[in-house]
């Protein structure tokens, strides 16, 4: 494990980076928040008030390089990730990157390049493989529940973006931005399902923005060019069919949920988005007569700190629990951390999904 002395982490981005990242972080003691960085000078003063961290600053360059800060996290908007990034690696840092991890696999490839290159240690927010109900799920499929796994399905919606509802920040609208909803919801359904069942080998998909233009509240028109819903298949190189189904236009809906079956059983999560139910695992095998529904263990943080009571407590304590388990990629031990590597497949995913919705068909990986 590190040494006794913290490890510094700076932070760029203040929305979700102190809304969810800081807290985690501080559930961890081995990490230490301690300096913030956002373009607004009025938003990270503000931030750095409400959470004691008085080290604030606008100059993102500057900021990578500061001798006293050991990893940095980089929470800004999608299309800020890719400079910033390769600015911390190139000065040797750590880091922890948001996803979407960049705007299209040539960006995520140079990063997870330049990382290797710098031999640091990097990670990417995929926390919500430490959900307890996949969690759970993972060690049945890694237990040989399902016996040869044949297919898997995974949904979530809501409805972020159904004309009823306001606007979310503009940049989420943009695809040059890094917007929409596959690369912002689908792409932890996409990770959890490369991480239980491999490498995909080609994908077909539609993906399409439903709704493309909103009004704004002074009365303008926001062009929206981001998906707001898309189906993907994936052909996986195990043999299996995967598919992926993500909106954002579902009127009143909150749902996520995985069904998976195979040769000797099938198992099935689902619940509400962000929700921090009674996470339960629908487990069938072959000779049961009923599937059995089991409750999952809920693994607190090992620092007993106490998980923020919100809407976004569940993500702070699945994040918490990943920041514990990357800390040994800090003593050069393996770590069961999401990594660029993860962020780099997943971009891959995207920018084939992609393809063939505009007319490619199949696309090989």
């Amino acid at each position: 494990m590190p040494s006794a002395s913290p490890i510094r982490v700076g932070l760029i981005g203040v929305g979700w980076g102190s809304a969810v990242q800081v807290p985690a972080f501080r559930l961890v003691p081995e990490f230490d928040v301690v300096a913030l960085c956002a373009r607004r000078p009025e938003r990270v003063e503000a931030a750095g008030e409400r959470l004691g961290i008085p080290d604030v600053s606008t100059d993102w360059e500057s900021f990578v390089r500061r001798d006293d800060l050991d990893v940095i996290s980089i929470c800004s908007p999608v299309d800020m990730h890719h400079g910033q990034t390769l600015a911390a690696l190139n000065a040797r840092k750590h880091v922890l990157v948001e996803k979407p991890v960049g705007l299209d696999g040539t960006q995520t490839g140079e990063m997870l390049e330049a990382a290797e290159g710098a031999g640091v240690c990097h990670a990417v927010c995929f926390e919500n493989r430490w959900e307890p109900s996949r969690a759970r799920m993972c060690e049945l499929v890694r237990e040989g529940q399902l016996g040869q796994p044949y297919y898997a399905a995974a949904r979530s919606g809501g409805d972020f973006w159904h004309p009823t509802r306001g606007l979310q920040s503009e940049w989420m609208y943009r695809r040059d931005r890094g917007g929409g909803y596959l690369m912002g919801m689908g792409s932890h359904d996409l990770d959890y399902l490369c991480t239980l069942f491999g490498e995909p080998q080609s994908v077909c998909a539609d993906v399409r923005t439903s709704v493309p233009s909103r009004l704004r509240e002074d009365g303008g028109l926001l062009e929206v060019d981001a998906d707001d819903t898309s189906a993907v298949l994936l052909r996986m190189e195990n043999g299996m069919l995967v598919t992926v189904t993500v909106t954002a236009i579902a009127l009143a809906q909150s749902f996520r949920s995985i069904e998976i079956f195979g040769s000797t059983g099938s198992l099935g999560i689902g619940g509400a988005l962000m929700g921090d139910e009674t996470p339960v695992v629908r487990i069938s095998s072959v000779g049961g007569s009923d599937p059995v529904d089991e409750i999952a263990a809920v693994r607190e943080p090992r620092s007993g700190g106490e998980i923020p009571q919100r809407r976004a407590g569940a993500a702070i304590r699945s994040l918490a629990l990943m920041l514990e388990d990357w800390l040994p990629a800090f003593s050069r031990q393996p770590s069961t951390a999401p990594t660029l590597f993860d962020g780099h497949r997943v971009q891959r995913i995207v920018d084939a999904a992609r393809r063939s919705s505009d007319g490619a068909g199949w696309v090989s990986l």
